[in-house]
């Protein structure tokens, strides 16, 4: 049938729209991505501390007392092993955790695939450090530590990173929405809260 169809609009068919290229796909030269992305990440009212090597497990824990976070949902694995180190209790996603109990959680960590520093957007799409889009989507709270390595300038420099065949979850601050009068509720969507530990 669907063939019959496609034969029948054969003559008919809208000839192909030729689509403008010509926007910016690289980030302007001399560009400060790690001064540019923690700057565009508060500005979606979420919290961003930098950190190194030296002070990593320090920086993660005050984020994580801030949050009031005593319990964290973390991917299978020992890629955010480290965080035990904050004196908070991880809890893996392996076997996988249930609706009910990602709802109930304190909160999650993961990591990033790629981050935006134009936009200050996070990409996850269900790598190792980053486990099943539910993760980050049902706890009130989620820690993502983004890496110096994987931040980009602009949105076309990180589709072209990303592997168009995987799950992907865009970030851009705290779940928010507002109504017809403007009234904004956070929460609705995914996590009220996001805290970002940037490696720098």
């Amino acid at each position: 049938m669907l063939g019959r169809l496609r034969d029948a609009l054969a003559d008919n068919r809208p000839p192909r729209a030729e689509v403008d290229r010509s926007y910016r796909r690289e980030r302007d030269a001399g560009t400060d991505l790690v001064g540019r992305f923690a700057e565009r990440v508060a500005d979606y009212r979420a919290r961003v501390l930098r950190a190194d090597s030296s002070d990593l497990v320090e920086t993660a824990a005050a984020l994580l007392r801030e949050a009031g976070v005593r319990r964290l949902v973390v991917p299978p694995g020992e890629r955010l092993a480290w965080l035990a180190a904050t004196g908070v209790e991880l809890v893996y996603d392996d076997p996988p955790l249930t609706v009910t109990q990602l709802d109930a959680a304190e909160g999650v960590a993961t990591e990033c695939a790629v981050a935006v520093a134009e936009t200050g957007t996070i990409v996850l799409d269900g790598g190792p450090d980053q486990g099943r889009r539910a993760l980050s989507l049902l706890p009130d709270y989620h820690l993502c530590v983004v890496r110096a390595e994987q931040l980009v300038g602009t949105v076309p420099e990180a589709v072209a990173r990303l592997d168009p065949y995987r799950p992907q979850t865009w970030i851009s601050g705290p779940s928010a929405t507002s109504d017809i009068e403007l009234d904004r509720v956070e929460g609705v969507h995914g996590p009220r809260r996001l805290h970002v530990l940037l490696l720098a």
